[in-house]
C-alpha cells in the first residue's frame, strides 16, 4: 500500500489528464471544478463528456481513445456505476493513473472498478479529489481531506 499523499503526488505528476463527468452547465458538479483549477495550474486537461463537443471553451471529447495524443492519467467524477468501463477503457490504452472522486457526495467510487484497475497495474486513488493536494490544492479542500479522512470518504492509503 502507497500513502494517499504520496500517489496524490504521483498522480498530480502527470501532465495530461483526463477528467470524466465534466458538465457543460459551469459550476454543477464536482468535475468541473477539478478541470478548472487543472487548467488553472498550467495542466493539460481533456474533459470527457459524450454529449458535448466543447466545454469552458476547451474541446471535449466523448472517450480517452478519442483524446489526441492520450493522457497520463484520469480522474473519474461520473457516477460510480460507469468508472468500471473508464478503468477498462484507460488499462486497454496504458493509462496507469485513475482517480476516482469523492469528497462530501457519494462521489464515484466503484469497488468493481478499484479491483479491476489494481489487478491490471493501475495505481487507483478510491476517493477524495485531487484539489487537495499540492500542486492542485487550495485551503479549504487541505481542510476538507483532513475531515473526510475521518469519515472514510477519503482513503489514508491506496
Amino acid at each position: 500500500a502507497m500513502k494517499l499523499s504520496d500517489a496524490a503526488g504521483q498522480f498530480l505528476a502527470s501532465k495530461r489528464i483526463a477528467v470524466t463527468g465534466v458538465s457543460r452547465t459551469p459550476g454543477s458538479h464536482g468535475s468541473n471544478a477539478v478541470f478548472d483549477r487543472l487548467v488553472q495550474r498550467g495542466y493539460e486537461v481533456f474533459p470527457i463528456n459524450p454529449n458535448a463537443t466543447e466545454i469552458s471553451g476547451h474541446p471535449a471529447y466523448p472517450n480517452l481513445a478519442a483524446v489526441p495524443g492520450g493522457v497520463d492519467a484520469v480522474v473519474i467524477g461520473t457516477r460510480p456505476e460507469r468508472a468500471l468501463d473508464t478503468v477498462k477503457e484507460a488499462a486497454d490504452l496504458g493509462v496507469t493513473k485513475i482517480w476516482m472522486h469523492r469528497s462530501i457526495d457519494a462521489g464515484s467510487v466503484s469497488a468493481d472498478a478499484v479491483t479491476y484497475g489494481r489487478e491490471h497495474g493501475q495505481l487507483v486513488i478510491d476517493g477524495g479529489c485531487p484539489l487537495m493536494f499540492d500542486p492542485a490544492a487550495d485551503g479549504a479542500h487541505k481542510f476538507m481531506c483532513g475531515v473526510l479522512k475521518f469519515t472514510g470518504k477519503v482513503p489514508r492509503e491506496v
